[in-house]
């Protein structure tokens, strides 16, 4: 086998690009009283309250063992409600509580920062562009 010259892969890419994303956000949350897999559930419940704990998992892109945990360190900081779901009794669903709405408007501007920093130098077509491709990326995989 030869040794391959040039740039490194796309998926060396982007992986490269969500360790620097996590270290930055690891970086910047410490202090705030919440890790960076809490913030991601938090933010995934901002854009759709009233998930399962297997759903959650599965859109913040953790194991369901480990969203347990997760939820139970999010109901310790009272950031998060869990309701009976009327529909199907035993399942439960959970939303953002006012704490957690409020924790999240909270660390808005270190997320925000972030995103600037790893776009530092991008046009607003350059950002526009990113993200649709990294979102056609996402929904090619997803099939």
């Amino acid at each position: 086998m030869t040794r391959t010259e040039g740039p490194p892969s796309l998926l060396y890419a982007v992986k490269q690009v969500e360790l620097a994303v996590r270290a930055r956000l690891d970086e910047r949350l410490r202090g705030s009283g919440i890790t960076v897999p809490q913030w991601t559930a938090l933010t995934v419940l901002a854009r759709r309250e009233g998930q399962t704990s297997a759903e959650l998992a599965r859109n913040a892109f953790v194991s369901a063992q480990a969203m347990g945990d997760l939820v139970a360190a999010l109901e310790r900081g009272r950031w998060i409600t869990r309701t009976p779901d009327p529909a199907h009794g035993r399942r439960v669903l959970i939303g953002l509580s006012d704490e957690g709405w409020s924790l999240l408007e909270r660390l808005a501007p270190i997320a925000a920062e972030v995103e600037a920093s790893m776009v530092d130098g991008f046009d607003d077509a350059e950002r526009a562009d990113l993200r649709a491709l990294l979102n056609r990326c996402r929904t090619n995989l997803s099939d």
